[in-house]
C-alpha cells in the first residue's frame, strides 16, 4: 500500500494562527519604523534644501535686514520654491489646524507670534508657507539676523540639520496627513515650545483679552506681600480684597489688567453707534456678542462690570459697568466679589 505523508488540517489551521499572531505583533512595528525612517529623512532633505538656500542669501547679502517675517519669506521664496504663502490672519489655509506637541494639543491659528515659538525677544509675526516638496511650514523671523558674506559659520548644513540664528520654522514633512505629532511628521528647527495666544477676545482695534474670570479674593496680608514683592498695588487695607487677586492673576501671567481707556474699547464694540465716554454712556448692548465673549452665562439683560488696571487708593479701583442700556466708568471698593476680570493677552 502506497503512504501519504502530509499536515493534518488540525495542524494547519494552528500554523496558521501562529503565523498571524506573530504578524500582528510585528507588522504595526515595522510600519511605524519604516514611517519613523522616512519622516526623518525627508526632514533631512528639507533641511539641506532651505540650508542651502539660506547660504544663497548670505553670499547675496539677502539674509538680514528684515523688520518683518513677511518681507523674509518674500526673498526667501526665490530661493527655495514655495508654492503658497498664508498671512498671519490664515495661518491654517497653509498649515494643519492643530498638532500635538508634546501632551498638548496646539491651535495653530494661534501662533501668530515669535514668542509663539519660544522666541521671546524676536517680536515678529509668524507666516505659513507650503513649500514645492510637499512639505507645510510656520516661520518666524529674527530681526537681529547677522549675515557675512565671507563666512560659512552664519549658516551651517550638516548631518544634524541646518544651524542659523536668523529663523525659527515648524515643519510637517507631510503636508496635511496626520499624525501631526512633535518628533514623528512634525519636525522643527529654533522651536523651543509652542505655545498658541491666549486672545479669547478681540477688539476692533486689535486690543486682546483673556477669557473673563471672577478673581480670588487676597488677604491684607498676602496684598501686602504681593506689595512688596513689586506688584503693581499701592497699599492694601482689605481681608477680602479681589482687585488685588485680579491684578495677582494677571501679573502671575505676565500680563495686567487692562486699562480705563482699553475697557472703553470694549465698550465701543458692546454698544454700537454709541458714543462711548468717561461718564455714563447710553445705548443698547449687544447682549449675543456680551455673550459670546463670555461676560454672560445666557444672551441676557444681566448687567455686569470690570475691573481696570488703575486704583484711587486702598479703598477703590476704577472699573466699567456694562448693562443693557448704559455703561460707565465706576470706582468700586476692593472688597466688590461680583467684578469680573479680564487679562490683556496676545
Amino acid at each position: 500500500m502506497k503512504k501519504n505523508n502530509g499536515f493534518t488540517l488540525a495542524e494547519v489551521l494552528i500554523t496558521l494562527a501562529i503565523i498571524g499572531i506573530v504578524a500582528a505583533l510585528t507588522i504595526p512595528t515595522l510600519v511605524q519604523n519604516y514611517q519613523e525612517r522616512a519622516w526623518n529623512t525627508a526632514s533631512q532633505v528639507f533641511q539641506r534644501k532651505l540650508g542651502e538656500a539660506l547660504r544663497v542669501m548670505n553670499v547675496q547679502g539677502t539674509l538680514a535686514g528684515y523688520t518683518t517675517t513677511e518681507a523674509f519669506v518674500d526673498e526667501l521664496s526665490k530661493h527655495i520654491k514655495i508654492t503658497r504663502i498664508c498671512d498671519n490672519d490664515d495661518i491654517t489655509t497653509c498649515f494643519a489646524d492643530t498638532v500635538t506637541w508634546g501632551d498638548e494639543e496646539v491651535d495653530m491659528s494661534k501662533v501668530k507670534k515669535a514668542k509663539n515659538f519660544g522666541q521671546n525677544d524676536w517680536d515678529t509675526n509668524t507666516v505659513a508657507v507650503q513649500f514645492a516638496n510637499g512639505v507645510n511650514g510656520i516661520i518666524a523671523y529674527n530681526p537681529n539676523c547677522r549675515q557675512n558674506q565671507f563666512s560659512n559659520d552664519v549658516i551651517t548644513v550638516g548631518e544634524n540639520g541646518i544651524g542659523t540664528t536668523c529663523l525659527a520654522i515648524l515643519y510637517d514633512v507631510d503636508g496635511f496627513k496626520n499624525p501631526n505629532t512633535k518628533d514623528k511628521d512634525l519636525k522643527n528647527l529654533n522651536v523651543t515650545s509652542l505655545g498658541g495666544s491666549n486672545c479669547a477676545i478681540e477688539l476692533s482695534d486689535g486690543t486682546c483679552f483673556t477669557a473673563p474670570f471672577y478673581p480670588t479674593a487676597v488677604t491684607k496680608a498676602e496684598c501686602e506681600q504681593l506689595v512688596a514683592e513689586g506688584y503693581p498695588i499701592k497699599e492694601c487695607y482689605y481681608e477680602s480684597d479681589y482687585w488685588a487677586g485680579a491684578v495677582k492673576a494677571c501679573h502671575d501671567m505676565g500680563s495686567s489688567l487692562p486699562s480705563q481707556e482699553q475697557l472703553d474699547q470694549l465698550a465701543r464694540d458692546l454698544y454700537p453707534g454709541t458714543e462711548i465716554t468717561t461718564g455714563v454712556s447710553y445705548g443698547t448692548r449687544d447682549n449675543d456678542l456680551a455673550f459670546e465673549m463670555g461676560f454672560l452665562s445666557s444672551a441676557s439683560t444681566s448687567a455686569f462690570w470690570l475691573w481696570s488696571s488703575e486704583e484711587t487708593n486702598k479703598y477703590n479701583a476704577y472699573g466699567r459697568s456694562f448693562s443693557s442700556t448704559n455703561t460707565g466708568r465706576y470706582g468700586y471698593g476692593h472688597y466688590g466679589s461680583d467684578g469680573q476680570a479680564v487679562c490683556l493677552a496676545e
